[in-house]
């Protein structure tokens, strides 16, 4: 299927999608329940007029990426030493096993216990619900690097550190993007939750208040915006990941 081809079914599919949403708002005719499409643009227009919807995604968006490049950059040493070494894997196992069973949603109020309701707690919460996905899936990747590959560097005179850099950390590349991907995914679902519950900013916090005043066009418009903002940084990540990975092939192919 050609790219114009797949652009325009999309652009149709999101087409029949407002529609069935006009239609539905149309029949149900109740605002409270289900606002039309436009009752929603509206609601968007007075939140950026005031500078709320800006400023809120703006905050979000600084909560989602510290947390999210926090959890990364403590999770890829970790994944890279649990998945080259038996003994870590031993010791770390049983609590990554416990731990990423544990939801970060469920951690909201001690985190808020713990670290007060300014910004540490909601990156730190991200930060965990970021750590796991990343760390298992770079153990995952450092695990399905082939022995004869590291045998082969050994034999022709590779020392363990030279065959760690050279071998085991480009190989486990796919698998850490595939990770942060996954993780970033995971840190829009701990982003909601924790401004409901401690935040008087940003689009959680949207979300939770709009109900006090009854405004559910706005809540749709937090809502929307957030699926928006999560798109747009899986299809920038995603792009950057093409290109870096593409040339990751490239080089190894040399070799």
């Amino acid at each position: 299927m050609g790219r114009n081809v797949s652009a325009g079914l999309s652009l149709a599919s999101v087409f029949g999608f407002m529609l069935i949403w006009q239609l539905g708002a149309m029949w149900l005719n109740d605002p409270l329940f289900l606002p039309r499409p436009w009752d929603v643009i509206t609601g968007a227009a007075e939140l950026v007029s005031d500078g709320t919807l800006i400023s809120s995604m703006a905050i979000s968006m600084m909560r989602i990426l510290a947390g999210w490049l926090l959890g990364s950059i403590v999770a890829i040493p970790l994944g890279l030493w649990v998945g080259t070494s038996h003994a870590a894997r031993a010791i770390v196992d049983p609590f990554i096993h416990f731990f990423r069973f544990v939801p970060a949603i469920a951690l909201v109020t001690l985190f808020i216990v713990w670290f007060g309701v300014g910004e540490m707690s909601k990156i730190l919460l991200i930060a965990y619900a970021t750590t796991f996905i990343v760390m298992v899936n770079t153990a995952s990747g450092v695990g399905a690097i082939p022995q004869e590959k590291i045998d082969a560097a050994r034999c022709l005179g590779a020392n363990r550190r030279q065959t760690f850099t050279q071998i085991v950390v480009p190989a486990s590349i796919p698998s850490i993007y595939i990770g942060m991907r996954l993780a970033l995914a995971s840190s829009f679902l701990v982003i909601v939750a924790a401004e409901m519950l401690a935040a008087s900013s940003g689009l959680g916090y949207i979300i939770w208040t709009s109900r006090l005043y009854f405004r559910i066009d706005w809540m749709f418009a937090a809502i929307i915006l957030l699926g928006a903002l999560g798109f747009l940084t899986d299809r920038v990540w995603k792009m950057l990941g093409r290109e870096a990975l593409n040339r990751y092939l490239r080089d190894a192919a040399k070799y």
